[in-house]
């Protein structure tokens, strides 16, 4: 159909005209990497406005992570003592990702591999990880293992909501397979995101690409009723399983 017509009966509010980029992205909650132009970023009405929200969400952040710290230091306690009575070594894993604008920190986890875990050094995590301990499978099940990245969330490192953080070594391999995958970091890391609650678990390139798609759909369309959405499907997760979409 020639353009000028489509303009007339549009202008009519005869028919509806959507892109099928847009179509695709309504319809799917993702972006697509394949066929994502920077203007689709660039000029989203979220992000002309996403500073205001920023300063909005970080009094939320801590006000969340505070809760969630006192919430949980009874489950903290219990998890710290399983741990220790499994296996030799700390209770607390420190590992290096990078966060906003590429710059690295220090995420806090519950240990739930052996201390020799990466003696050959980092390789891609897998489902059913034979380098992970009795405790830490359950943990890791439950989701418990990520309740110390409440003090990340606290010191501003992290937020409650945005793409997961992945570490320097992965992160320099999937910017180079992976169009706009370097955007993930114009926002801050977060506890839980878009793509956990609409994806199931993996660690494989694949997954990777996957997942960028949903973040890159949280990062153009991010907003206090998406957020909201967001932490009600990862509670839904966590208590009650993943169930399909």
């Amino acid at each position: 159909m020639p353009l000028d017509l489509l303009l007339k009966l549009k202008v009519r509010d005869e028919i509806t005209v959507e892109e099928s980029e847009s179509f695709f992205e309504r319809l799917t909650g993702k972006i697509s990497t394949v066929r994502l132009r920077p203007g689709q970023l660039v000029f989203a009405d979220t992000i002309r406005w996403m500073r205001f929200y920023r300063r909005t969400r970080r009094l939320v952040d801590i006000s969340l992570s505070i809760i969630g710290l006192i919430i949980t230091l009874p489950l903290t306690m219990i998890v710290a003592i399983a741990i220790k009575l499994e296996s030799k070594g700390p209770i607390f894993y420190f590992q290096e990702r990078v966060g906003l604008h590429g710059k690295t920190f220090k995420i806090i986890k519950f240990r739930s591999m052996r201390t020799d875990a990466e003696s050959k050094g980092a390789v891609w995590a897998l489902e059913n990880d034979p380098r992970v301990t009795s405790i830490g499978r359950l943990i890791r099940k439950l989701r418990i293992d990520e309740i110390p990245q409440f003090i990340n969330i606290l010191s501003g490192e992290m937020s409650m909501i945005g793409p997961r953080p992945e570490r320097p070594e992965f992160v320099s391999q999937l910017e180079q397979k992976i169009p706009f995958y370097s955007e993930r970091h114009l926002v801050k890391p977060g506890l839980t995101g878009w793509a956990q609650v609409c994806y199931p678990y993996g660690a494989s390139f694949e997954d990777a690409k996957e997942k960028h798609q949903y973040d890159l759909y949280y990062i153009k369309n991010q907003s206090p009723l998406l957020d909201t959405i967001i932490l009600f499907d990862t509670f839904r997760v966590v208590l009650f399983g993943r169930l399909s979409r």
